[in-house]
């Protein structure tokens, strides 16, 4: 029996897929997030970057897409003056096969090529019980893939709950760590850390975080995803 904060992240880990089943068909290519952060505090070259992930990226739940974790993280990006402009290619229910799939697409889609990919994927894959190889083999593609661009990766890590198994959990634990190494990514060990444990910052699905849950997600990455950024190509 799992108890204590694991419940709670068993019980998050256990919708992640099924809210792909509420979740309206992919749209054409990434949504592009607004900030309402002052624009006299931005400052330098325009920094894109791609959120290519599931219903964490995508806003589950959520009023309006500035709350998502994209908006809200364009918005915090901003606010500290780097010009950052996010867009947001979650889609809800999404597994690390499905995100393979659009990846090249939504590459492609893009009027800029992005200068950060943020890959959250995984985490419907620890749903579904599929086996950790094939999660990390996904990954992997993808990450080949983001290589071969030349487009710096944040990898975006999950864990599994123990309720499946202490060799299904350490194989699956593994996954992040070993592929930021092999690939030379960026990597946030734990995406959920801040919230999952605290469910005052989850939803009444007791699954997705609320918008202030969102906003702890930010605040403990955006140090993150700032030095994940290249320096700009003008730079000195």
């Amino acid at each position: 029996m799992v108890t204590g904060k694991w419940s709670i992240w068993a019980a998050v880990a256990l919708a992640l897929s099924g809210c792909g089943q509420e979740a309206s068909a992919p749209e054409a290519g990434p949504r592009e997030t607004t900030s309402s952060a002052p624009a006299a505090k931005v400052a330098g070259p325009a920094r894109y970057i791609l959120a290519f992930g599931d219903s964490l990226f995508a806003g589950y739940g959520l009023d309006s897409p500035d709350q998502s974790y994209p908006g809200q993280l364009q918005a915090a990006l901003r606010s500290e003056g780097i010009d950052a402009r996010i867009a947001n290619a979650g889609v809800s229910g999404d597994t690390t096969a499905a995100g393979l799939q659009r990846l090249d697409f939504t590459l492609d889609s893009q009027s800029q090529a992005p200068d950060l990919v943020i890959l959250e994927l995984g985490g419907n894959d620890l749903l579904r019980g599929l086996p950790p190889e094939q999660t990390k083999a996904n990954l992997a593609a993808m990450l080949e893939k983001l290589k071969a661009r030349g487009i710096p990766v944040l990898l975006m890590g999950m864990r599994a709950p123990p309720n499946g198994g202490p060799e299904f959990q350490r194989q699956f634990d593994a996954i992040y760590p070993a592929l930021a190494k092999e690939y030379g990514a960026k990597l946030v060990p734990f995406f959920m850390e801040s919230v999952y444990d605290k469910p005052e910052l989850i939803q009444s699905d007791h699954v997705h975080p609320t918008k202030d849950g969102v906003a702890a997600m930010v605040a403990a990455t955006r140090v993150d995803v700032a030095a994940a950024l290249p320096m700009p190509a003008n730079s000195e």
